[in-house]
């Protein structure tokens, strides 16, 4: 299938100002996502989401390595891919003075394919009050908000860093069914989309990608991994095992196809795999 994104030892490090020491932020990132893909980008604070989006886009620039986005490089994005891409960050990057609406004028302005009956409608879905300044909504509106602007030109590709952080149950929901919702091309969307809400992911995303320190723990089809992940009681690491985990109790995370004893096993959900790959 063809890729969405791409990634090929993508490395980036950080220098600590206390201390003038570098570290890690990605380490040798390989990833292959391919298009009409719904991936969930999991991982503990500090593990690298947010720089792998803005190192994806273009935002930060690696020290090592290269990603493509739609085919093109990420430091070298032309316009015509710029218009098929939408994100929204974990800090909402508005307008103050500016309402909402005004926003999606702004937009369409600059993007050919804003469509503002639409946009409209997905605003009075999130019950996000477009008349008021950007400046005088609440954190949570503004999410929506910046939602709404990275969904308004129906991009082929979304990317959204923990953008329902601030939103309660209902509008989280309504949030996560409006990421198919506005889509007037007969392609799928890709979507790439970091949440701490494990169980808002589950419900939506075809595949989860893993990060832990930077690094690439696991990526896989979600479906796959309940169906076929499992944990079992391990004395020590052995062939076979994804990952074993001594604070764990001795847990080992097993592929069943591989380990068929581990069949009958409970499967596994995003928190409980989050958990056995950060211990």
């Amino acid at each position: 299938m063809t890729a969405a994104i791409e990634a090929r030892q993508l490395s980036l490090q950080r220098r600590d100002d206390w201390s003038a020491a570098h570290h890690s932020v990605l380490d040798r990132i390989e990833l292959s996502i391919p298009e009409g893909a719904v991936v969930g980008l999991v991982g503990r604070n500090g593990a690298g989401k947010s720089t792998l989006i803005r190192c994806l886009l273009g935002l930060a620039t690696p020290d090592e390595g290269e990603s493509r986005l739609l085919g093109e490089p990420s430091q070298a994005l032309t316009d015509s891919v710029r218009e098929r891409l939408g994100y929204a960050a974990q800090t909402p990057d508005l307008f103050p003075r500016l309402n909402g609406l005004e926003h999606l004028q702004e937009m369409a302005a600059v993007y050919p394919g804003v469509h503002l009956p639409d946009a409209v409608a997905l605003a009075a879905r999130l019950d996000l009050p477009l008349a008021r300044r950007a400046d005088a909504l609440s954190l949570g509106d503004q999410q929506k908000l910046a939602v709404v602007l990275a969904l308004a030109h129906d991009p082929d590709l979304l990317l959204l860093d923990e953008p329902v952080a601030s939103l309660d149950p209902i509008s989280r929901r309504d949030f996560m069914r409006a990421l198919f919702a506005m889509r007037r091309k007969a392609a799928p969307r890709t979507v790439l989309v970091s949440s701490h809400l494990l169980s808002d992911l589950e419900r939506v995303v075809s595949h989860v990608l893993f990060l832990r320190e930077g690094r690439v723990q696991l990526f896989i089809e979600w479906d796959e991994a309940v169906e076929h992940l499992r944990c079992v009681p391990a004395a020590e690491p052995v062939a076979g095992g994804l990952h074993w985990s001594a604070a764990q109790g001795g847990q080992l995370l097993v592929d069943s196809r591989q380990r068929p004893e581990a069949a009958g096993l409970a499967g596994l959900g995003m928190e409980d795999l989050l958990e056995v790959l950060n211990t």
